[in-house]
């Protein structure tokens, strides 16, 4: 959920990390026991850039995404002794038909048509924002033999923005 520390009760905080938080923690529960058995795996979090861009106005999302970051790590450095990856990936602003109906949304607000949303969105990297497929792409490589060696860290797609606090 959005909001500040102040304005977000506990009901909200618990019930956005029971979504978020655990909803990964339960899933990697079931799934990582088999990949041990096997002796391979890869276990990729998508997570999202907040907990690198901090923001008072979504902190319960920060915080989140900042333990998913954190929880990929810890079960990376673990996973790794028994042939299994785990690797986090957090994307930026991306061009998915949910952002796009809010930008949408801001552009007929804005500036009296949605098809300009596309002029509220240049103050970002590259003057745009990532694709999908930008991020579809690296899982599909991360997951692949091709990044074997890749484990226990965290792989922000954010076109730099991160980089311009």
């Amino acid at each position: 959920p959005t909001g500040t520390l102040t304005e977000l009760d506990a009901e909200k905080w618990r019930r956005g990390w029971d979504l978020k938080v655990f909803g990964f923690i339960d899933l990697t529960r079931i799934l990582y026991p088999r990949m041990l058995a096997r002796k391979s795996g890869v276990i990729i979090n998508v997570i999202g850039a907040a907990a690198e861009m901090p923001s008072p106005h979504y902190i319960a999302g920060c915080v989140g995404n900042s333990a998913l970051n954190t929880f990929s790590d810890c079960l990376g450095a673990e996973a790794m002794r028994h042939g299994v990856r785990v690797v986090a990936v957090n994307p930026g602003a991306t061009e998915t038909d949910r952002q796009v109906v809010r930008w949408r949304a801001r552009a007929e607000k804005e500036l009296g048509s949605a098809e300009r949303w596309r002029e509220l969105v240049t103050g970002f990297p590259f003057a745009r924002l990532g694709t999908v497929d930008e991020i579809a792409n690296m899982v599909a490589f991360l997951c692949s033999d091709c990044s074997g060696y890749t484990t226990g860290c965290v792989i922000t797609i954010d076109g730099g923005a991160s980089h311009q606090k």
